[in-house]
């Protein structure tokens, strides 16, 4: 694509988000409509864009709160008002419209209570954001061998696919072909994840795909696990940070980290 055509749907880019969420205006939607039907890559882009709010919107993403947790925090709070009250001496109790006064005035604690309650509720039920992200790259993994968009640039030779990525993201990817090591290279291609464009590598071993996904990140420590019949490993090197998904023995992918890490280095 030029670099004229990139300028142009950088433009038709930034009102990609309005027109998915419906608040583009009659005359702009149309416009941005002409220009999806002749624009591939801002097809692409919306699709992507798409996939992601489906799974921010799936079930089990949003949670709320069993009614019987409000209640019980309801009632915890109407026992200790009526147990202080009731505790006052009896000729010190206060008439009974200043009860209800007082009662009012502690009972408008409540909603913060429940709210205190139903935050902590939350925050121990609530999926990490590592889980998120690896739903992200599990559904990018699957999508990328559905529907046919598993390399934007199909070749084995890193020298043409390395160069590739420029100016299509913003960063420089390290890329190493490791035929010799088992691993032959297939190609690339940008993909999005975690809400920003990321650089896809595609790998084989014994016919199975291994989707490589790096973007710039600080550190952080080195994690392997299996999620939904995928394995998956993430490290993090010079700035980057590497997350491999595949169908592979858990280690196939432990050797294909370790050559790829070696690869980089030289």
């Amino acid at each position: 694509m030029s670099e004229a055509h990139q300028k142009g749907c950088h433009e038709w880019r930034i009102m990609l988000h309005g027109f998915i969420d419906g608040e583009l205006d009659s005359v702009h939607a149309a416009q941005f409509e002409d220009h999806l039907a002749t624009c591939e890559n801002c097809r692409a882009e919306m699709e992507r864009v798409a996939a992601v709010r489906k799974i921010i919107n799936q079930d089990g993403v949003r949670w709320k709160p069993p009614e019987a947790l409000r209640s019980q925090v309801l009632s915890m709070l109407s026992f200790e008002q009526t147990a202080a009250i009731s505790s006052l001496p009896l000729q010190r109790q206060p008439p009974f419209w200043r009860c209800a006064f007082d009662f009012v005035r502690h009972w408008s604690f409540v909603p913060s209570l429940a709210v205190l309650a139903t935050s902590g509720f939350l925050f121990i039920n609530a999926p990490s954001q590592t889980l998120i992200l690896q739903d992200e790259i599990m559904a990018s993994h699957v999508r990328s061998m559905m529907a046919d968009h598993l390399t934007d640039v199909l070749t084995s030779d890193q020298h043409t696919v390395k160069p590739w990525f420029n100016g299509k993201i913003d960063f420089s990817p390290p890329v190493s072909d490791l035929t010799k090591d088992g691993f032959p290279l297939v190609g690339g291609r940008v993909d999005y994840i975690g809400g920003r464009a990321v650089a896809a590598l595609v790998y084989r071993r014994h016919g199975h795909v291994i989707n490589l996904f790096i973007w710039p990140a600080a550190s952080g420590a080195q994690t392997t696990t299996e999620h939904d019949g995928y394995n998956m490993v993430q490290w993090s090197d010079g700035g980057l940070m590497f997350w491999a998904i595949s169908d592979v023995a858990s280690g196939d992918l432990a050797e294909f980290e370790s050559v790829f890490r070696s690869a980089a280095r030289l």
